[in-house]
């Protein structure tokens, strides 16, 4: 499957000052730029943030929510800042 039609949707939960991202699905684009969505769990904010898929190096830990400056998954804290 081609990477760059593939998406893993988030819950981002903050707690105090952290933000932890917990991997709830996946999307994929089909050829007219519409998504397929598969959800394993349906966040309680009504909120799902959905980004391009990134692969993590081997030897990562994996499962259950993380800190997303240590996820792995090539995206960067600053990106996400809450909307005004």
């Amino acid at each position: 499957m081609d990477q760059s039609k593939m998406k893993i949707a988030y819950v981002v939960t903050q707690r105090g000052t952290k933000k932890y991202w917990t991997r709830i699905g996946v999307a994929f684009v089909n050829r007219d730029g519409s998504f397929n969505v598969k959800l394993e769990a349906m966040p309680v904010n009504g909120e799902i943030h959905v980004r391009d898929y990134v692969p993590r190096e081997e030897g990562e830990e994996s499962g259950g929510p993380t800190l997303l400056k240590k996820a792995g998954n090539g995206h960067l804290d600053e990106a996400f800042a809450e909307p005004a």
